[in-house]
């Protein structure tokens, strides 16, 4: 499938900024399910560009100047694979996302949720991890605005609602109390109903050596229409933008994104 991208961030204060630095993850990498045709990353000042510690294209933006706004836009196409076959473990041994992070750190309720899914995991895994992924769901429906981004996994469990961010933190702890390599991945998914989407989170699992995607929010396997950015041990490692600041009071942020599928 081929995806068209279109993402605009805009950040608005109530006073002015004196410095900043963010991080920006809005640039895909190539890789096994997905091809970069073209990707333009639009920023108010130049930025550093590196790979961070999870080997994802990471812009450092450092404005010095004063400032009441800022405007992230990025755009660009990619092919992306329709059926999901599995990615190589990469640079990083997959045992480091058995870690857990004060976002994914379970719980009693939590341990007790994944507890009787165990013995299946060993025996037939993609079987139980299927299955807890409708689980989840069913125990947290899909609720906007019911959770905020510091909500961790426990949090969002006990409250029974969530977004893709808080069912992707909940299904990350629950696989790795069940001793499963388990990553967070952020991107965007195309849905054939609508073209403005959010950005999109979901998680990649270690299993038959190959990394193998459960779409929590939507119930079913990463296949055409997703387009990953970046991957990390929670939302904390991967999220598009991440940042600090001096200054600035009270914060606004509005974000846009039209995903396309065309023709290849």
């Amino acid at each position: 499938m081929h995806l068209s991208v279109q993402h605009t961030t805009v950040y608005r204060y109530a006073q002015k900024v004196s410095r900043s630095t963010q991080y920006i993850r809005l640039s895909p990498c190539a890789g096994p399910r997905q091809r970069v045709i073209r990707w333009d990353l639009q920023l108010p000042a130049r930025a550093v560009s590196l790979r961070d510690a999870f080997d994802n294209i990471t812009h450092v933006l450092t404005l010095d100047a004063p400032y009441q706004e800022i405007r992230l836009t990025a755009q660009g196409s990619v092919d992306v694979a329709d059926v999901d076959e599995g990615e190589p473990a990469g640079p990083i041994n997959p045992m480091v996302f058995l870690r857990p992070t004060p976002l994914t750190e379970p719980d009693e309720a939590l341990s007790a949720f994944v507890e009787p899914m165990r013995r299946l995991a060993v025996s037939r895994p993609l079987i139980a991890l299927s299955d807890l992924m409708a689980a989840v769901l069913d125990r947290m429906p899909y609720t906007p605005g019911s959770t905020a981004v510091d909500h961790t996994a426990a949090q969002s469990f006990a409250l029974g609602a969530g977004v893709c961010q808080d069912h992707t933190h909940v299904f990350l702890a629950c696989c790795r109390l069940l001793g499963v390599p388990a990553r967070y991945v952020s991107g965007y998914v195309h849905s054939p109903s609508r073209t403005e989407v959010a950005s999109h989170a979901w998680s990649e699992v270690w299993m038959a050596n190959r990394w193998v995607g459960f779409d929590i929010s939507n119930g079913r396997h990463v296949g055409g229409g997703h387009l990953k950015l970046a991957i990390g041990l929670d939302y904390l490692d991967a999220c598009p933008v991440r940042g600090m600041r001096m200054g600035g009071g009270d914060e606004q942020m509005s974000a846009s994104a039209c995903v396309e599928a065309a023709a290849q």
